[in-house]
């Protein structure tokens, strides 16, 4: 992986300085699922903030106003910030840019992995069985498909965002449960939001998207450009 990371960074323009990426991981996972991440973006030249936080016990709502305005004092203070997360952390991210009066001021680019943005199925069809509140916690039960879920009650997105979806499994039976084209734990469609700028399908799971040198490229590529890499 390493090799591969060294050939990626050497392909991938550098980016203008004083830029900062703020990456946020998924639901039930932890800062070191985004270290091939971390690693190829500070190859490339930007700083990183790679966050770790308690996704399982608190709600999402109280997640997204404490996590990302601690992430972004780590950012120099004349950075440009970007964000770039996986599953959950999208849903904070757009929490936090629909409910706070402090946006950073020099924002750049959002890169979302997998988010369930209009919710997933897998939770509407597990959340009553035992033992999914000691893996997901409160946070879980936000990411169902009804019209109250957190995801779908947000709304429309009002800055530059590129989604990039999964149509590969690692997880038979719950894509069993799900509609359509998926990751494993989320649909290509419900990937999909009002207002995003760009969207992409890729071979690739929700589990380990994050590690995909194919979704390194994009993500890359987008932070820099706006778009993705057709």
């Amino acid at each position: 992986m390493k090799y591969i990371l060294t050939i990626l960074t050497m392909l991938v323009a550098s980016p203008v300085s004083a830029n900062c990426v703020v990456l946020i991981h998924g639901l039930a996972r932890s800062s070191t699922s985004f270290v091939v991440m971390k690693t190829g973006l500070e190859g490339i030249g930007y700083d990183v903030v790679n966050v770790d936080y308690p996704s399982t016990e608190s709600r999402i709502e109280d997640l997204a106003l404490t996590v990302i305005p601690a992430a972004l004092t780590l950012c120099k203070e004349d950075a440009q910030v970007h964000f770039v997360t996986h599953s959950m952390g999208g849903i904070l991210v757009r929490y936090y840019m629909k409910h706070t009066e402090n946006k950073p001021e020099n924002l750049g680019h959002v890169v979302m992995l997998g988010p369930p943005n209009k919710g997933s199925p897998v939770v509407d069809k597990l959340v009553d069985m035992p033992g999914f509140d000691m893996v997901n916690g409160i946070a879980g039960h936000q990411l169902g498909t009804g019209p109250t879920s957190l995801p779908n009650i947000l709304g429309p997105v009002d800055f530059s965002l590129g989604v990039i979806a999964g149509n590969e499994s690692v997880s038979p039976i719950l894509s069993r449960l799900i509609k359509g084209d998926d990751d494993g734990k989320v649909s290509v469609e419900s990937t999909k939001i009002a207002g995003m700028s760009d969207h992409i399908v890729l071979d690739v799971t929700h589990t380990f998207m994050m590690n995909s040198p194919s979704v390194f490229m994009q993500v890359a590529h987008f932070l820099r450009e706006g778009h993705f890499k057709q």
